[in-house]
């Protein structure tokens, strides 16, 4: 569905227009209700003309003591209430149901646009802020399609033809009613200037807070663990406070308006009254003529004081209108090429040619984070990454799978850019296991065969590849849970340990069968027995796969037939473990502050070779111009 951009200079009819493309859909549906509305107030501005019929007979008769026509008044009256009860429910039958079809496709678009934009937009954008765009104001601007619009406009109208039959009895008469209106314009004006900004402002505080409430509840082992639970309820009773101070001053922006909303009424009724007795007095009406004057009045007082409610409604689907175009408007930059390419047998060669990545805020002055990566993996190749923390390990995996594109080079699968392969094939083709286990609220046989589509995976072939990969992750605890493979994970994953999570997102990694693995350190949170299983495990799983390893410790080296070596941001050696300790002064260093961080973890006496402290020492003095040959 293409919609337009969005901008918070647009005129409110603009703004809201941009939901065209939803609506347009159940726009029958909409005329229909609008329709239905509007007869419903025709039916009731007719009302008090049949009391006046009423009241002007009923005097000339009452001598006669006939009280038939008024009788038949009275029912013409019921008659008319009926038709407008039914007029109403007419109303609601036609929108309510289309309105909701509306709040469901936009919410499918924009969790299709989240699932589609980059990783780069969620590093900037706060998950409380996307989920009050998805619930809340998805669902505000539901409810004033279905309700506030149609009645705004037919108000409206009805206010108009009210304000014309006014005149039907006494031109002063109307007069007086419609210069009473014009402070209501004026404040409207106003009002909708300020309002606008404070719903805005009410909307974007609003997402802050859930964030606060989403990240204080996901914490809450880090809160009770560190005794910071106070410290998190002063922050968030700021952050509501701050709320609701915003909340009052748009109570009372509002308050302004129905301020005006009920007193000029008040003033047209009494300069009315006063009118009409003067008119009555001087033969140019008749009391049937007067009270027919009030009757029609008051009718028309519901719509007018429905203004300023109507009007606040429409400001604030505006603002959630804005909210939810600010994501639709996003620019996706990583997108399926116009004409892909297929690799019709892929052998799992990965390369970096030159690659280089910079994130967009970065400063000019600030150097690339990876500059000018220059790695060929062979199809079949085990290949650890090792390098100091900031040298860019992590960030070089997010590469191969375009989760972040290159900002110069490429990287090539099989001798293709992979900027020229399809996402879907290209997500086929390379598999990833994050160090940050993240698991879904889904059973553990959903989890860990995420990444098989093809696959039907309650079949005996689904079975079969799920108990490979967890026989490979040593997840055999599965076994052990509630429903053992259908236990529902909770959220997270938090009710599992840290090395359970691990594992099982390294079976998710295993089952989808990719030609190129990427691990980011998957082993960290496992104890050294249940790491050496998985690692003897994956000896096999990495002899038919081409396999991409952040390494962070000196046994998952050991994994590897060749190493590389990442030192601000660039290649700077390429061997076997053995080639590089003899050559890379740099990877004696790595090597033994790995081996520091291994014996720390564990309890055991690090085995640091005099060579090791040799290049210890030959790193603390090595010059600049070393590190870039």
């Amino acid at each position: 569905m293409s919609v337009t951009s969005s901008s918070s200079s647009l005129s409110t009819f603009a703004a809201l227009w941009r939901l065209k493309p939803f609506i347009r859909p159940i726009f029958g549906r909409l005329i229909g209700g609008a329709a239905s509305a509007l007869a419903a107030a025709v039916i009731a501005l007719m009302i008090p003309i049949v009391l006046e019929q009423i009241v002007k007979n009923f005097t000339l008769e009452a001598s006669a003591g006939s009280l038939g026509f008024v009788f038949a008044g009275a029912f013409g009256v019921l008659a008319l209430a009926l038709g407008e009860a039914v007029m109403v429910w007419l109303r609601r039958w036609f929108v309510l149901t289309p309105a909701t079809e509306v709040e469901f496709q936009m919410r499918a678009e924009l969790y299709s646009r989240l699932q589609n934009l980059p990783v780069s937009f969620h590093d900037r954008w706060q998950s409380g802020q996307l989920l009050s765009r998805m619930m809340q104001d998805i669902g505000l601007i539901r409810r004033w399609i279905a309700f506030g619009l149609i009645l705004l406009v037919v108000n409206i109208l009805t206010i108009v033809i009210g304000a014309v039959l006014l005149f039907r009895w006494h031109w002063l008469l109307g007069v007086i009613f419609i210069l009473t209106g014009i402070p209501l314009w004026i404040s409207g004006y106003l009002f909708e200037k300020r309002y606008g900004t404070l719903a805005r402002r009410s909307q974007d505080q609003a997402g802050d807070l859930a964030t606060s409430v989403e990240e204080s509840v996901h914490g809450i082992r880090v809160l009770k663990a560190f005794g910071r639970g106070k410290h998190a309820l002063t922050r968030f009773s700021r952050q509501a406070e701050t709320l609701r101070e915003t909340e009052l001053s748009k109570a009372r922006a509002v308050g302004q308006i129905w301020f005006w909303l009920d007193l000029m009424p008040q003033i047209a009724f009494g300069l009315s009254l006063i009118t009409g007795i003067w008119l009555i007095s001087v033969g140019e009406i008749d009391v049937a003529q007067l009270f027919a004057f009030f009757a029609m009045a008051t009718v028309l007082r519901w719509p007018i004081e429905s203004i300023g409610f109507l009007f606040s409604f429409m400001l604030d689907a505006r603002t959630a209108t804005d909210r939810v175009f600010d994501i639709y408007q996003e620019t996706n930059t990583i997108t399926d090429p116009e004409n892909p390419v297929r690799i019709p047998e892929p052998r799992g060669e990965l390369a970096f040619e030159g690659a280089r990545f910079r994130y967009q805020d970065a400063g000019a002055d600030e150097r690339d984070l990876l500059d000018g990566i220059d790695l060929v993996l062979r199809p079949g190749e085990t290949m650890a990454l090792v390098g100091l923390t900031g040298s860019g390990k992590t960030t070089l995996t997010t590469l191969p799978a375009r989760l972040y594109d290159v900002t110069g080079g490429r990287v090539m699968l099989d001798g293709v850019d992979i900027r020229d392969l399809e996402l879907s094939e290209l997500r086929r083709h390379i598999a990833m296991a994050f160090e940050d286990a993240t698991l879904f609220s889904a059973s553990v046989r959903e989890n860990v065969l995420l990444g098989r589509a093809d696959l039907d995976i309650h079949s005996e072939e689904g079975d079969r590849i799920l108990r490979e990969a967890l026989d490979v992750a040593q997840a055999a605890f599965v076994d052990d849970l509630p429903e053992g493979l259908e236990t529902i994970i909770g959220e997270e994953g938090l009710s599992l340990s840290g090395g359970q999570r691990q594992r099982l997102a390294l079976a998710r990694a295993v089952a989808a069968a990719p030609q190129v693995l990427v691990l980011d350190d998957p082993l960290s949170a496992l104890d050294v027995d249940t790491e050496a299983l998985v690692e003897e495990a994956l000896r096999h799983v990495l002899a038919e796969t081409t396999a991409l390893i952040v390494a962070h410790r000196p046994s998952t080296v050991a994994l590897a037939d060749r190493v590389a070596l990442l030192q601000k941001g660039r290649i700077t050696a390429v061997g076997t473990h053995s080639e590089l300790l003899r050559t890379s002064a740099h990877y004696r260093h790595v090597i033994s502050s790995l081996e520091a961080e291994e014996a720390a973890r564990t309890g055991a006496i690090p085995i640091i070779t005099e060579a090791m402290d040799a290049a210890a020492r030959d790193e603390a003095s090595a010059t600049e111009e070393e590190v870039q040959a």
